[in-house]
């Protein structure tokens, strides 16, 4: 077969292969067992978040192997390497959750540094836990060289007393188990049996969440993010994934011509009418920053407020995402935007075809079971809505998919925390009431530092049957597992002066899902009058301290450095 010829006299690899000069260097990759023909090829970087700290990344090693057959087909050179990964479900209710939206950062900056260390042309970004997603889209964007994600799949469902069960319902045991309500011998088997192979979180929080929006950003094939870890059919995409990378570099499609202001409005409608996870309004504003694009998360509401929720999934509905895949997945989904206008058809996608011409391809509609219908929704608005008043003048997120509408108001009175453990230990003694607001502060990104999830105490508050009695804010984050009135990205945080430190225990704070409002029930001068000292962090070096200086506000994303705004080169046409 005849090889395909590439001319590289323009690509970032021919700093490293071409030329007497780069003898040296081309000496390594003999060492290596380069051929002389694949060192005049393209050279590819294959990025994957493979670890072995959770069943989210133990398959991508395994898949990176398929996307470099694709590759390879294609007439490049593959060059494999990894990044690392901060799995939430471990570093769940701990410490260890400070590192969690700190890693997104360190994913984006290590694939960039790679590639930009060793002049990779383009690259395709295997990713399988809830930061390493939009990490590695960032890295995409950021270095703008043609680029195909692909997810790693969900976990399997796990079966326990007849029914299918997620890691959500061993947090809510755990809840349960406070309240005396199940035995250490049921919680026992629940934990044994929740999470039964490879895979990420298999409900719709942030992993499922984020590798929807891969599909609708066009970033990933279509379909591609559906199929379980397990399922060996994952290998076809990774090898067409590899394949396509190679046609977007011959016909100079990179990273910026597929993420665009259109097709982040799409990932969007996505998060929306799936009733995905919150983290989606921190994680959109940040691919966007890495384009320059201003999409903040005021843009990512507004999209949210009127686009139908109508497909049920966990954590607000019934089913997982193994479900979603085998009723059609994102692409029918997509289709039913469509038909009522609210997809941008003409976005391009990592086929090298508009969103438009892909979805032609797409056979079938809505199943009526996990998919509804577009004309007939669960409910008439997205799953997730912003909210914004005197609480939160730079705005917040909450999660109502599955919330019936009188549910979707709160009104009561504060009790305040300075942190997560004090929260977390007040509900573990059942030190709080009926119908109060707890608001847990010092926990942005910044202030964490870190900006930490709080599925332990959400859902130790569901355990105990008091998700829909109490409602919860905070400058942190919640999980995407998190059910229940948890208002979280509160902003400004606490450290940079918001109002959320100025709260006191038993102030009247008001929640409405329907208008879109947080107050407190004080005038602007009482709340100026107020004082709050931020509670003094222990992390005065090392990364967590480095990232508190840098951090921006939630609001645009929570990213580190100035973006594509300020940049003065391109790193694919040096």
């Amino acid at each position: 077969m005849l090889k395909k010829k590439f001319d590289k006299t323009n690509l970032p690899s021919r700093h490293v292969t071409m030329g007497p000069a780069r003898a040296p260097h081309r000496s390594y990759y003999y060492a290596m067992g380069i051929s002389e023909e694949e060192i005049a090829q393209p050279f590819i970087g294959v990025a994957t978040c493979w670890n072995e700290a959770a069943p989210c990344n133990i398959a991508l090693n395994r898949q990176a192997q398929a996307v470099k057959l694709g590759v390879k087909e294609g007439f490049g050179t593959p060059r494999e390497f990894t990044t690392i990964t901060v799995t939430d479900g471990i570093a769940m209710g701990h410490e260890g959750m400070r590192s969690s939206l700190a890693s997104r950062e360190a994913i984006a900056d290590t694939v960039e540094l790679t590639m930009r260390g060793h002049c990779y042309d383009a690259l395709v970004g295997l990713a399988g836990c809830d930061k390493s997603l939009p990490g590695m889209m960032m890295a995409m964007v950021r270095l703008n060289t043609p680029s195909v994600f692909i997810y790693g799949g969900s976990i399997m469902p796990g079966r326990f007393q007849g029914k299918d069960v997620t890691v959500q319902d061993v947090f809510e045991a755990v809840g349960r188990h406070q309240a005396g309500q199940n035995s250490d011998e049921e919680l026992r088997a629940l934990e044994k049996v929740a999470c039964p192979s490879a895979g990420a979180c298999g409900g719709q929080f942030t992993a499922n969440t984020m590798a929807c929006v891969s599909e609708a950003i066009g970033l990933a094939l279509l379909n591609s993010s559906g199929a379980p870890a397990p399922y060996e059919s994952r290998d076809q995409y990774a090898t067409a994934s590899g394949l396509a990378v190679m046609n977007l570099l011959e016909k100079n499609i990179r990273a910026r011509d597929v993420v665009t202001r259109k097709s982040l409005e799409n990932a969007a409608r996505v998060v929306a009418c799936t009733g995905g996870s919150t983290n989606a309004g921190l994680h959109l504003p940040a691919i966007a920053h890495e384009a320059g694009i201003d999409f903040d998360l005021d843009d990512v509401c507004e999209i949210f407020r009127d686009t139908p929720y109508f497909v049920d999934l966990k954590p607000g509905g019934q089913y997982v995402a193994k479900d979603l895949y085998e009723a059609g997945g994102v692409p029918i989904v997509m289709k039913e935007l469509r038909k009522a206008g609210l997809i941008h058809e003409d976005c391009m996608t990592a086929s090298g075809e508009t969103i438009g011409e892909a979805l032609d391809k797409i056979e079938g509609w809505a199943d009526g079971r996990v998919i509804y219908p577009i004309e007939k929704p669960i409910t008439k608005t997205g799953g997730v809505v912003g909210l914004k008043g005197n609480v939160a003048p730079e705005g917040a997120i909450v999660k109502v998919a599955g919330m019936a509408e009188e549910e979707q108001v709160f009104t009561g009175p504060a009790r305040v925390f300075e942190c997560e453990e004090d929260a977390f230990e007040a509900v573990k003694q059942r030190a709080y009431r009926e119908g109060e607001v707890l608001v847990i502060r010092n926990e942005g990104p910044a202030s964490g530092p870190g900006m930490r999830e709080m599925l332990a105490t959400t859902a130790a508050l569901s355990g105990q049957g008091m998700g829909k009695k109490v409602a919860l804010i905070t400058d942190g984050r919640f999980s995407g597992a998190t059910r229940g009135f948890c208002v979280g990205h509160v902003g400004p945080e606490s450290a940079r002066g918001g109002p959320i430190g100025k709260l006191r225990d038993g102030d009247v704070i008001t929640i409405n899902a329907i208008t879109g409002e947080i107050s407190v029930d004080l005038t602007d001068e009482e709340l100026a009058e107020r004082v709050y000292t931020p509670r003094e962090t222990i992390y005065s070096s090392g990364a967590l301290w480095k990232y508190a200086q840098l951090v921006g506000s939630t609001r645009l994303g929570a990213v580190t450095h100035p973006g594509a705004k300020e940049e003065k080169h391109i790193y694919a046409d040096l």
